[in-house]
């Protein structure tokens, strides 16, 4: 049971990039709510945006309200994070996780990726 990030890299600031996170050894059956969140090294981890992947509901961090959007495909249980107008503090270790209730606390999520990271230079 594991999820699979992808998508990362290096991009300049007002550029887009789109991750994207697969789960393997389990549907979204099993875990419908699907959340990525971010870290920079010394900082708590961030709940940038969630989905439950059984209604649809989608819930995004002021931060990044606007500018992200988070879609899902529950028949290949994968889960895609488009991150437009970027900026150089959206700099950080991306997450994606899997649990059972719609929230951007870290402590909810059982399943976890193991990052992917995104640099935005400025």
């Amino acid at each position: 049971v594991q999820l699979v990030e992808s998508g990362g890299g290096l991009v300049q600031a007002g550029g887009s990039l789109t991750l994207s996170c697969a789960a393997s050894g389990f549907t979204f059956d099993d875990y419908f709510v699907i959340c990525w969140f971010r870290q920079a090294p010394g900082r708590d981890r961030e709940g940038v945006s969630c989905v439950g992947t059984d209604d649809g509901t989608v819930d995004y961090a002021d931060s990044v309200k606007g500018r992200f959007r988070l879609s899902h495909d529950n028949a290949k249980s994968t889960v895609a994070l488009e991150m437009n107008s970027l900026k150089p503090e959206d700099t950080d270790i991306y997450f994606c996780a899997a649990g059972r209730i719609l929230t951007r606390s870290e402590s909810a999520y059982d399943v976890w990726g193991q990052g992917t990271q995104v640099t935005v230079s400025s």
